[in-house]
């Protein structure tokens, strides 16, 4: 494969990159939930993690190998600095993959030889070209990233680059590590590399940019205009700072533009064939099981996913909506994944119909996993007459994707009123078995629910957020609480979803809290290399 593809390959690196945002960490199990959706949503390349920063991130890249990196499914890549032990790490881990990447990389810009790696341009030149061809022993399919090639001088960029092709690259990743290029920037640093790296038919022309200044979607745009034919994004846009290049902006925008971008990529202007492989209908699912997980909320007003999408309030947007959706919506919501669908299930259902319309939803999940999900559906379907879509995919969610299970919500109990004072009664289930009540009073019912778990758990933790969304419309619709809490320079976030809100609320400051709790039950905790963007 060679430049002269026309389509463009998308680089998934919501696992790598996207979970070194503050307080995104996720568990091996939710890291391989996502790998599994990212495969359905059609991604040509999982960037499953750093294998070499710790036991668990080797252990994640692995199992995602073995279970995700099937012979029909997406090629696994493992991120390593441009040394020997990062890189055998990797090797090792992707061993299970039928189709695998080592992605490793070095800085090139100025700033960075002086004051992170103090090198010369000559040793980085070296050490790239070795640390390439070192990979390369290992497999065939090699990723070489120029770390703040933006910010790098192009001459020597070009260096780098020819050096590393030369030695076995068979991608080269332009990264803008600190957000800081414009569109017309990006787009000529592309032209420039084209045409002054002589070898550079040789290999695919990828880019990775962080969105510091909001322009990171655009910037990609320009470079597929420019020659790049790899897009490196997040699910969410979510990631270091301000986050990445959001896959499905950049999926939506190639799909409903590719008019335009036809002729970049030499296709006839009037070309339907879609510019990816994604399958755009799972992008809603996608978004919400990231957004779940990571405990990183979506803004309304996000483009694509966010809630407010495809909502019109202006009484002259809902008069042309209304004659014809393309007035003022340039897609249709059904194309991301969003259904009208009301009344799918309720409590007269049966297991075999709850397993096959969570087939119909893009839900494979195992026994062990609907028999927990159905005896919530039941509970839920208790209190809810109309069981939508919508509140199937919060209660799966929240019953498969759980923190590690230590301490656990047996009873929440609150009074509260406008003349009373609000006081909770909390009874958890410690990991050893044991059933400890505790109440407290606060300033509204969730803040004495959670000093009451406080009293019980003991552990030193700041709330930093707390958010509250309703799944679907109406008095009974599921809430979702999203909580994040800080202990010393760490970040932990819990979810829950529960008709009763405070319930939920209740739940989801367990979930963190058993995060933290789990962190720091940890006695051997092995030294970890952080895992430098790129």
């Amino acid at each position: 494969m060679t430049n002269k593809t026309d389509r463009i390959i998308i680089f998934d690196t919501t696992l790598r990159d996207g979970e070194q945002c503050p307080g995104a960490t996720l568990n091996i199990d939710e890291k391989l939930v996502i790998a599994k959706q990212l495969a359905r949503l059609g991604v040509d390349i999982i960037e499953a993690g750093f294998a070499f920063a710790s036991p668990g991130d080797f252990e994640a890249v692995s199992k995602i190998a073995k279970i995700v990196g099937t012979e029909n499914g997406p090629v696994i890549c493992s991120l390593a600095r441009a040394i020997k032990a990062d890189i055998e790490a990797a090797a090792e881990a992707l061993k299970p993959a039928v189709n695998a990447r080592i992605h490793t990389f070095i800085s090139t810009s100025d700033i960075h030889l002086e004051y992170q790696l103090r090198k010369s341009r000559a040793e980085v030149l070296a050490i790239a070209e070795e640390m390439v061809a070192y990979a390369k022993s290992f497999m065939t399919d090699v990723e070489f990233s120029p770390m703040d090639a933006a910010r790098s001088d192009p001459e020597f960029l070009y260096q780098v680059l020819e050096r590393a092709i030369a030695a076995g690259a068979t991608t080269v990743n332009i990264p803008d590590t600190v957000g800081y290029t414009t569109p017309s920037e990006f787009g000529a640093i592309i032209k420039g590399i084209i045409e002054n790296v002589p070898n550079i038919d040789q290999a695919i022309i990828s880019v990775h940019g962080h969105n510091d200044l909001g322009l990171a979607v655009a910037n990609f745009l320009e470079a597929v205009k420019n020659g790049a034919r790899q897009l490196e994004c997040t699910i969410n846009g979510i990631g270091e700072r301000a986050g990445n290049a959001s896959l499905e902006e950049l999926v939506m925008a190639l799909h409903v533009r590719r008019q335009y971008f036809n002729p970049y990529l030499g296709r006839p202007e009037e070309s339907q064939e879609s510019l990816t492989n994604i399958d755009t209908r799972q992008i809603y699912k996608t978004s919400r099981l990231v957004s779940n997980l990571t405990g990183m909320l979506v803004q309304p007003n996000k483009a694509i996913v966010g809630a407010n999408a495809f909502a019109h309030e202006s009484g002259i947007h809902q008069d042309g909506v209304l004659k014809n959706k393309l007035t003022y919506e340039i897609m249709d919501a059904q194309l991301i994944g969003l259904t009208d669908n009301q009344i799918v299930l309720g409590k007269h259902s049966g297991r075999n119909a709850f397993r096959t319309r969570l087939k119909e939803l893009g839900f494979e999940l195992s026994d062990t996993e609907l028999n927990k999900a159905f005896v919530r559906f039941k509970e839920v379907a208790d209190k809810k007459k109309d069981i939508s879509d919508w509140d199937l995919e919060a209660i799966v969610n929240d019953e498969i994707q759980q923190a590690p299970d230590l301490f656990r919500v047996e009873l929440v109990q609150v009074s509260c009123g406008s003349n009373a004072c609000p006081t909770a009664t909390v009874t958890l289930r410690t990991p050893e078995g044991e059933e400890l009540t505790d109440a407290a009073i606060g300033t509204g019912p969730v803040d004495a629910v959670y000093k009451a778990i406080n009293r019980v758990v003991n552990v030193p933790n700041e709330l930093i957020e707390f958010s509250v969304q309703s799944v679907t419309a109406g008095i009974d619709a599921i809430g979702e609480v999203t909580i994040r809490l800080r202990y010393e320079s760490k970040v932990f976030s819990g979810h829950a979803a529960n008709t009763d809100i405070i319930v939920a609320s209740a739940q989801a400051y367990v979930n963190a809290l058993n995060r933290l709790y789990s962190a720091l039950q940890k006695q051997e905790k092995p030294e970890e290399v952080s895992a430098q963007k790129v």
